[in-house]
């Protein structure tokens, strides 16, 4: 089947969908975004994201011109066009077309975007042996907690990590660490799991928000405060979390050996836990590595 987009009330096969070159999504990044998974056709917590969604777009005085009912008739609609068992589903809001200018266009008529891809499996290998990570400087805008269009820096740091052989980078700001490029972090010392906090400086993940219900649940104690660099060096296990990675265990940063066996054994625990919530919620359990 093919990749289907729709914009502004238009499916169409992605490679048909066009724009607006004044669009200011493509001339100023002026615009908010999300992705969603889905298992067996199902989107994941779906609501959650639809309303970081709208969280973004009210921080940044974007109209959303579609309830929570239309946005989910419409990814349906999408998902039916496309039938991808495994799909990622990415949003797009912007403030619309208008003559290029800094100010805001009055009145804004948002331009809406979607996209639907078949989405592979994390390669088992990868959940079993852990990935390379390394660490830079954070030097994003002061508002990531907004999911802006605006990425420009984490593809420059995504690339210097790929670049190094590592598979992600961990950035450091004034020497705490926030996230990652495009991933959420968890530490674990002593059989407890340590995250940053929710600030300006990160995202609020879904993912993140759902593994640490699951923990907490397991009876995990989960930790969220702020971690100096140097505490990464200091860790029994290290992983990642985010939409299309889920749980990924962190095998070696910077070059160096991550604690002992990989993956340790509270991600594996957070892990299966993400597993059973995804097949509880959506009837489908992904593929056991």
């Amino acid at each position: 089947m093919p990749n289907i987009a729709y914009v502004n009330g238009q499916f169409s096969p992605l490679e048909q969908a066009t724009i607006s070159i004044e669009d200011r999504g493509f001339q100023f990044g002026d615009g908010v975004y999300e992705v969603v998974r889905t298992y067996g056709g199902v989107p994941f917590r779906l609501y959650d994201h639809l309303s970081r969604l709208e969280s973004s777009a009210r921080a940044v005085s974007i109209p959303v011109p579609l309830s929570r009912a239309d946005w989910e008739a419409l990814i349906r609609e999408g998902l039916q066009r496309s039938d991808f068992v495994s799909c990622l589903v990415y949003i797009q809001l912007t403030r619309g077309v208008a003559p290029r200018s800094h100010l805001f266009p009055s009145p804004a008529k948002p331009t809406v975007v979607m996209t639907f891809r078949e989405i592979s499996e994390t390669d088992g290998v990868l959940r079993q042996q852990g990935v390379s990570v390394v660490t830079l400087l954070d030097l994003r805008w002061g508002r990531c907690s907004i999911k802006s269009l605006n990425l420009l820096a984490s593809v420059l740091a995504k690339q210097e990590a790929s670049d190094a052989g590592a598979t992600e980078a961990i950035l450091v700001k004034d020497g705490l660490v926030t996230e990652g490029c495009s991933s959420n972090v968890c530490l674990v010392r002593d059989g407890a799991i340590i995250t940053p906090p929710l600030s300006d400086q990160l995202l609020a993940g879904v993912t993140r928000a759902t593994v640490l219900e699951l923990a907490r649940k397991a009876g995990i104690v989960v930790d969220e405060r702020e971690v100096p660099q140097e505490e990464l060096t200091q860790v029994d296990e290290l992983f990642l979390i985010g939409t299309t990675i889920e749980v990924l265990p962190v095998a070696a940063l910077n070059g160096v050996p991550v604690g002992g066996r990989t993956p340790g054994p509270v991600t594996q625990v957070v892990s299966e836990a993400f597993r059973q919530c995804i097949l509880s919620e959506t009837g489908q359990l992904r593929r056991s590595d």
